[in-house]
């Protein structure tokens, strides 16, 4: 992990010596006064050394990766960690639970007609009889796009109709995710250890780890917004690497005015991902606007350091056009793409809406109107495409039916209000209940240590961001908000805690920077670091303790009254 401390240690200076009859303790040593600044000296933090231009560019990393093969060995090992825990078990409950009545059953309409059908009322009971020919033709409304459907669907061809295929693909989803955050941890701390430290905070997540195996769409939706920051922080590092090698001399404000950093396939990913992510739920639509200002800023960065007076004017003419093709109009051919299905196939909801209508509706966006004659230019299926997409956004806009579960999102970084996806009373004698009364239960909800030290942790980065100038912060944050602030402006709409898990490989990562810095600079004292590494691991072995806690009620296991009750700690968790 890079550090803005040198590995000096703080020095005390020497009087002058004096005679037996000068006043004072002639000989002795002086310190200079004691103030913040010694204070933080004790602790290793100095001035940040003189570096190169390519150390600048292209930090090195803390640790020496040979041994571990680049650090993938201990990332893959917390991975297996990940995926062994999210597929225990899998089909258990052996139910239909919570939003997997909508996804599960669209996602088997999906593969057997390429659009959503409709199922009768009794179709849960009848799906888990194995009887799953009840599908019918006639197109169904939804009112989300269709990637996470499409996802959940490549499980249950594997395995069929059953609680095993629609979650595996979202239990596969959930283990790479967490491979993912190991590796972005690593590639933007610097550090293989603190990159594991991500990846197994959010491994034991409460949240991740149910959503992991819940076929619902939001765990999609998180893993294609983490595979796109991953790919614009490879893009970043491969730009500046770039750099470096064109200013091996030293910064030149003209060059570096002027440069061109050629063809950007890891900004092209990120379109890809980021198109996926919309194509799943248009929440990441607002993920796509921040990351895409965030590339932008990293190469004003980049020219920056290279010496270009005017970084923002040069990136401006050099590189916005580029990321805007790269990133927004790259995501929206892959959304359109994702509609395929729909295209292609004749029965799908309002497919043949525009048929025999000229014009658009609605007739206005955002208070600007539409023309409504001389529109038969535009194909017929995109007009009934775009008249589809109006009516789920009306939808969207207007959710506001009161729901038992529902939250408000200012209560969700302190877990306020969890979901149960699923509750059954077992008595006295059956499925191993030793009380008169016992439960089966999966609740939504995040484990409550890691949740609650992410609250400490944003505010520790956001004195990074804005009083160091630390881009690291900026960038987790950036995901971080981008993710959640957004429900902000929806107050009045039923939401709920599970949408939070979009932001959770953030969190995680705020909270292994805050352990970074605890675990203390390259500087510190020995004793410093041996307080720094006992309290990292006294927060970590706590989190997993609060996860192993709360485990029998994440995955449906029986659990008595009395136990149940112990482990809702607030009457708004019931």
């Amino acid at each position: 992990m890079t550090s803005d401390v040198a590995t000096d240690q703080p020095t005390r200076k020497r009087a002058p010596q004096g005679d037996a009859d000068s006043p004072g303790d002639p000989g002795t040593a002086r310190p200079e006064p004691r103030g913040w600044a010694w204070s933080l000296a004790r602790f290793g933090y100095r001035d940040r050394p003189p570096t190169s231009l390519r150390e600048r560019l292209v930090p090195s990393y803390t640790d020496n990766s040979a041994y571990t093969g680049g650090g993938w060995l201990p990332c893959i090992l917390v991975t297996l960690l990940a995926g062994f825990i999210r597929f225990w078990n899998l089909g258990k409950p052996k139910a239909v639970i919570f939003d997997e009545t909508y996804y599960a059953k669209d996602a088997w309409s999906l593969l057997k007609l390429g659009y959503e059908g409709t199922w009768p009322k009794e179709a849960n009971d009848q799906i888990l009889a194995g009887q799953t020919d009840t599908l019918q033709t006639q197109g169904s409304y939804i009112v989300h796009p269709p990637i996470g459907k499409w996802t959940i669907a490549l499980g249950e061809q594997l395995f069929g109709l059953t609680p095993f295929g629609w979650r595996f693909a979202l239990a596969v989803l959930g283990t790479l995710s967490v491979l993912m955050l190991c590796r972005i941890g690593r590639r933007l701390l610097r550090s293989t250890l603190l990159g594991c430290v991500a990846g197994l905070l959010m491994a034991l997540d409460g949240l991740h780890f149910v959503m992991s195996r819940t076929s619902l769409l939001d765990l999609v939706l998180m893993f294609w917004i983490l595979a796109a920051f991953g790919a614009l922080l490879i893009d970043r590092d491969d730009t500046r690497a770039l750099a470096a090698r064109m200013f091996k001399d030293g910064p030149d404000a003209t060059r570096a005015a002027t440069a061109r950093f050629g063809l950007r396939p890891w900004r092209i990913v990120a379109g890809i991902c980021l198109g996926l992510a919309c194509g799943t739920k248009w929440s990441g639509v607002y993920v796509l606007a921040a990351l895409g200002v965030l590339t932008v800023l990293w190469d004003a960065g980049t020219r920056r350091a290279c010496g270009a007076r005017r970084p923002y004017r040069a990136t401006l003419r050099h590189d916005v056009l580029f990321a805007f093709l790269s990133t927004v109009a790259v995501a929206l051919g892959i959304y359109i793409w994702s509609w395929t299905g729909w295209f292609l196939t004749d029965n799908g909801y309002f497919r043949h809406w525009a048929d025999d209508r000229a014009g658009l509706s609605p007739d206005h966006v955002l208070g600007i109107p539409l023309p409504q004659f001389g529109m038969t230019w535009v194909p017929a299926p995109l007009r009934s495409l775009w008249h589809y997409h109006a009516e789920m956004w009306s939808f969207h806009t207007g959710l506001d039916s009161p729901h038992p579960y529902q939250s408000n999102p200012w209560s969700w970084l302190v877990l306020g209000r969890p979901v149960a996806y699923y509750f059954e009373t077992v008595h006295q004698g059956t499925a191993g209940c030793t009380e008169q009364d016992c439960y089966q239960t999966v609740l939504g909800i995040g484990t409550p240590l890691l949740w609650w030290t992410g609250v400490v942790a944003v505010g520790y980065l956001l004195f990074r961001w804005a009083g160091r100038r630390d881009w690291r912060a900026g960038a987790i944050l950036c995901g971080l908000a981008a993710a959640y602030l957004p429900w902000m402006a929806y107050q009045q709409r039923t939401i709920f805690l599970f949408y939070a898990v979009a932001f959770v490989p953030f969190l995680c990562l705020a909270v292994t920077m805050m352990l970074g810095a605890l675990l203390g600079p390259p500087g510190a004292t020995e004793r410093r670091r041996a307080w720094g590494t006992a309290g990292v691991v006294a927060i970590i072995a706590l989190i997993a303790w609060n996860f192993l806690y709360f485990y029998p009620i994440f995955t449906g296991e029986t659990i008595t009254r009395s136990g149940w009750l112990d482990r809702m700690w607030f009457s708004t968790w019931i």
